[in-house]
């Protein structure tokens, strides 16, 4: 596996394996294409069909309390809401409803989950 530099990282550290598939949420997209996330859900919403289930899934209430354990996030001045995960694909369609010209994200996005997935597939 290829060593990663701190921008890889960074963007590893928020791809999460929820109901067994490779995710990144909401606000880290968000954040990542410059966006605010209610800009980003709003824009969801108002194209549903380009988003099938394989393509994003809002997290249940008992894996958001999971999460928010696992990354220390306060409940207090959080969201109100479950945030929204977003697969490979999901990615790739939000870049396209975003209206977002450059894919050099998506891409870093892909290397690192082949990575991942190659590192997991020699650990067993």
């Amino acid at each position: 596996m290829s060593e990663l530099n701190i921008g890889d990282q960074k963007i590893a550290g928020k791809i999460y394996l929820i109901r067994g598939h490779k995710v990144m949420l909401d606000n880290d997209l968000a954040e990542m294409y410059g966006v605010e996330t209610k800009r980003l859900i709003e824009q969801v919403n108002r194209n549903l069909l380009r988003f099938p289930a394989e393509f994003m899934f809002r997290l249940t209430d008992e894996e958001f309390e999971v999460l928010r354990s696992q990354i220390a996030t306060s409940k207090r001045g959080g969201r109100r809401y479950a945030p929204y995960a977003f697969t490979e694909h999901g990615i790739l369609m939000l870049s396209s409803v975003l209206n977002i010209k450059t894919t050099q994200y998506y891409v870093k996005i892909l290397d690192l989950k082949v990575d991942q997935d190659m590192a997991s597939l020699t650990q067993n």
